[in-house]
């Protein structure tokens, strides 16, 4: 799994066991490769390359990944059933029946000689879906036993389990945002949101971002990287006042608006409990300010958040994934018109045999 938030690539070996609808796991080997400076640069700036240059890219990464997971089988001493790979998503536009993840299977199944599982959203999208968010395939499976469960990344989405059925949504920009402000100081993040917590909130920015119609939108709906870049990004950069107060007004902005995507699921679906429990997974949930910040927002609807093992919040898309490809294999569901907006649901995942015995 390769994330927004552009922190590299996360790899996980997990262990499976499928009985019906109860599906159990275990995750046995897990780390992070960081990016090289050149594959950030690269990733970042692809969107306005020139077609050659993607398709170059796409290869390249293709082999990239190919490479780095034939160096963890080793080092693990592990040997995989298949690989199941999201990718790093470039282009997402659900409104033009478009989404691209490169890193292309058939590179990353030549390479490891391995079963490759790839390119899991295009066909949600091509039946009118949103294509994402993804992540309520491992809530409905794996931590069901939650009302709401929020993955903090380079976006915040959130998922909702009423009563068995499930919704989801992209909430708003989150780490893309966090850590490009702790950049502009020489800084990868602002580590537990202490530079935030110093600042304070910017009137004019949360003025500007709540132009934007998106944040009053009903679901299904979703949020591609290049939007957050080309007009969220520059709002910030565009007001004149301490990076501390960005990284505020950035805090306070996703708070205010994961009380209201959980206030909005409430009032739609008519779910009603005297207490919700929240899974929060994810980069963001180390923020200790951007915690307190959430909770403190939703504290009147009695929602309590519960933040699990490390393992759990920093490996849970790649898990993800790797439920991704099981249910693939499976020929079950993997993408559910539910959560997506689509027509019906979808068994996605492009499937590359590396070798044929």
């Amino acid at each position: 799994m390769s994330g927004s938030s552009l922190d590299g690539v996360d790899l996980a070996y997990c262990s499976f066991k499928v009985n019906g609808e109860d599906i159990q796991f275990e995750l046995l080997e897990a780390e992070n490769v960081a990016f090289e400076e050149k594959w950030t640069r690269r990733l970042k700036h692809l969107p306005t390359q020139s077609a050659l240059t993607f398709a170059q890219t796409h290869v390249y990464f293709g082999h990239y990944l190919g490479h780095l997971l034939n160096d963890f089988i080793k080092k693990h001493k592990i040997k995989p059933d298949f690989i199941a790979s999201h990718g790093h998503t470039i282009f997402h536009a659900p409104d033009q029946r478009m989404t691209t993840q490169i890193g292309e299977g058939g590179a990353m199944a030549a390479i490891t000689k391995t079963i490759v599982i790839s390119d899991f959203r295009t066909q949600d999208i091509a039946i009118e879906g949103e294509g994402t968010p993804i992540a309520p395939t491992a809530d409905r499976y794996l931590f069901g036993d939650f009302d709401f469960m929020m993955n903090i990344g380079g976006i915040s989405n959130i998922t909702s389990n009423i009563h068995g059925k499930y919704i989801a949504f992209d909430i708003g920009p989150a780490n893309q945002v966090l850590n490009a402000l702790a950049n502009t100081l020489d800084l990868e993040y602002d580590k537990g949101g202490e530079i935030a917590r110093q600042g304070e909130a910017n009137p004019d920015i949360l003025e500007a971002l709540y132009h934007f119609p998106y944040f009053e939108n009903p679901y299904p709906k979703s949020i591609a990287n290049a939007w957050i870049q080309n007009e969220i990004i520059p709002i910030y950069q565009q007001v004149d006042c301490p990076i501390a107060d960005k990284l505020r007004t950035a805090v306070e902005h996703l708070a205010i608006e994961t009380a209201h995507s959980i206030e909005q699921i409430i009032k739609k679906e008519n779910f009603q409990k005297e207490k919700y429990r929240l899974l929060a997974t994810g980069g963001g949930t180390f923020n200790d300010f951007l915690m307190a910040s959430i909770q403190e927002k939703i504290a009147d609807m009695n929602v309590e958040i519960v933040i699990p093992s490390k393992e759990i919040i920093e490996y849970k898309e790649a898990i993800l994934m790797g439920l991704m490809g099981v249910l693939r294999m499976e020929e079950r569901v993997n993408c559910f018109s539910s959560v997506t907006g689509a027509s019906r649901d979808t068994v996605g995942g492009a499937v590359y045999f590396g070798r044929v015995e």
